[in-house]
Protein backbone atom coordinates (compact mmCIF):
# COMPACT_ATOMS: atom_id res chain seq x y z
CA UNK A 1 0.00 0.00 0.00
CA UNK A 2 2.96 2.50 0.96
CA UNK A 3 4.66 1.93 -2.42
CA UNK A 4 1.08 2.57 -3.98
CA UNK A 5 0.84 5.87 -2.43
CA UNK A 6 4.59 6.78 -3.12
CA UNK A 7 4.43 6.09 -7.25
CA UNK A 8 1.03 7.82 -7.22
CA UNK A 9 3.01 11.28 -5.32
CA UNK A 10 6.13 10.40 -7.73
CA UNK A 11 3.32 10.77 -10.94
CA UNK A 12 1.31 13.71 -9.29
CA UNK A 13 5.16 15.64 -9.00
CA UNK A 14 5.94 14.94 -11.93
CA UNK A 15 2.94 15.82 -14.35
CA UNK A 16 3.57 19.41 -14.18
CA UNK A 17 6.87 19.26 -15.18
CA UNK A 18 5.93 17.07 -17.42
CA UNK A 19 3.97 19.56 -19.24
CA UNK A 20 6.22 21.82 -19.36
CA UNK A 21 8.86 19.86 -21.18
CA UNK A 22 7.42 18.95 -24.52
CA UNK A 23 7.84 21.19 -27.46
CA UNK A 24 5.22 20.49 -29.64
CA UNK A 25 3.99 22.58 -32.70
CA UNK A 26 0.01 22.10 -32.53
CA UNK A 27 -0.88 23.87 -35.73
CA UNK A 28 1.34 21.65 -38.47
CA UNK A 29 -0.92 23.03 -41.16
CA UNK A 30 -0.28 26.59 -40.58
CA UNK A 31 2.07 28.18 -43.11
CA UNK A 32 4.41 30.76 -43.38
CA UNK A 33 3.07 34.18 -45.44
CA UNK A 34 3.66 34.46 -49.18
CA UNK A 35 5.46 37.10 -50.26
CA UNK A 36 2.33 39.18 -51.34
CA UNK A 37 1.42 38.72 -47.50
CA UNK A 38 4.75 40.20 -46.14
CA UNK A 39 4.74 43.06 -48.75
CA UNK A 40 0.94 43.92 -48.25
CA UNK A 41 2.07 43.72 -44.38
CA UNK A 42 4.87 46.29 -45.21
CA UNK A 43 3.24 48.83 -46.32
CA UNK A 44 0.41 48.74 -43.64
CA UNK A 45 3.50 48.94 -40.89
CA UNK A 46 4.79 51.94 -43.17
CA UNK A 47 1.04 53.62 -43.34
CA UNK A 48 0.47 53.34 -39.58
CA UNK A 49 4.45 54.63 -38.50
CA UNK A 50 3.59 57.35 -40.99
CA UNK A 51 0.54 58.34 -39.14
CA UNK A 52 1.69 58.28 -35.71
CA UNK A 53 4.00 60.95 -37.05
CA UNK A 54 0.84 63.17 -37.61
CA UNK A 55 -0.13 63.26 -34.22
CA UNK A 56 0.96 66.46 -32.50
CA UNK A 57 3.05 66.70 -29.22
CA UNK A 58 0.92 68.14 -26.57
CA UNK A 59 2.27 71.26 -25.00
CA UNK A 60 -0.25 71.69 -22.68
CA UNK A 61 0.03 70.09 -18.98
CA UNK A 62 -2.33 67.15 -18.14
CA UNK A 63 -2.17 68.23 -14.19
CA UNK A 64 -5.67 68.34 -13.00
CA UNK A 65 -4.17 69.47 -9.54
CA UNK A 66 -2.79 72.73 -11.95
CA UNK A 67 -5.22 75.35 -10.90
CA UNK A 68 -6.06 74.23 -7.32
CA UNK A 69 -2.18 74.51 -6.12
CA UNK A 70 -0.23 77.42 -5.84
CA UNK A 71 2.38 78.24 -8.45
CA UNK A 72 4.85 79.37 -5.84
CA UNK A 73 7.68 77.40 -4.78
CA UNK A 74 7.48 76.27 -0.99
CA UNK A 75 10.23 78.85 1.09
CA UNK A 76 12.86 77.22 2.81
CA UNK A 77 13.42 77.22 6.53
CA UNK A 78 16.11 80.27 6.88
CA UNK A 79 18.52 78.55 9.24
CA UNK A 80 18.44 75.26 10.39
CA UNK A 81 17.30 74.41 13.54
CA UNK A 82 19.94 73.82 16.13
CA UNK A 83 19.81 70.36 17.02
CA UNK A 84 18.69 69.18 20.75
CA UNK A 85 20.78 68.93 23.47
CA UNK A 86 19.76 66.41 26.64
CA UNK A 87 20.12 68.52 29.75
CA UNK A 88 22.23 66.66 32.55
CA UNK A 89 24.17 64.90 30.18
CA UNK A 90 27.55 64.50 31.28
CA UNK A 91 28.78 62.46 27.98
CA UNK A 92 31.17 65.40 26.08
Amino acid sequence: MRMLSAAAVMVLLMAPAYAQSPNINLMPEFQSKTPEEKEAEAIRDKAYKESLKKIPDTKTSSDPWGTVRSTDAPKAAAAPAKPKTKTGSTTN
